[in-house]
């Protein structure tokens, strides 16, 4: 989507995308390898009751979402952040989640009028309709680009 199609109150939403346990582990073993996410046996007998994914791949399945529905294609071409981040919820291997991104803010930088930025929600749920992430972030927009 290009930076004028976005509207204050705009709702987007993408996906599923079916998280594996292969996919999970592989993640968990490169870049999170707390016992939770990396050892189905020890898990079981968790907290969780089962392997739950890194609260940093959901946030990763959420981007891949966002950026092949919505930022593919578009000016959009960096972040300077996000204002919050939560795991309401954990992430389990075949769980089926998509994202729903709500436009909270769209203007032009006053001190640089070649930029857009864009203020969203992203809430990521799973089948069940159970929310496993929300955060806010703001996205830069470089309108030069075409």
């Amino acid at each position: 989507m290009k930076f004028a199609e976005f509207h204050v109150g705009q709702v987007i939403e993408a996906g599923p995308h079916v998280l594996t346990q292969d996919e999970l582990l592989r993640f968990a073993r490169d870049w999170d390898p707390q016992w939770f996410h990396t050892d189905p046996a020890a898990a079981e007998a968790g907290p969780f009751q089962g392997l739950i994914a890194s609260g940093w791949q959901t946030c990763g399945i959420a981007m891949r979402l966002i950026a092949d529905a919505v930022l593919a294609g578009s000016e959009s071409y960096a972040s300077p952040g996000l204002a919050y981040v939560k795991w309401p919820h954990p992430v389990r291997p075949g769980d089926a989640l998509s994202v729903r991104a709500t436009v909270l803010q769209v203007r032009r930088s006053s001190s640089q009028p070649h930029l857009g930025l864009l203020r969203w929600r992203w809430q990521l749920f799973n089948q069940a309709g159970r929310e496993v992430l929300d955060l806010e972030a703001t996205s830069l927009f470089d309108l030069n680009r075409s």
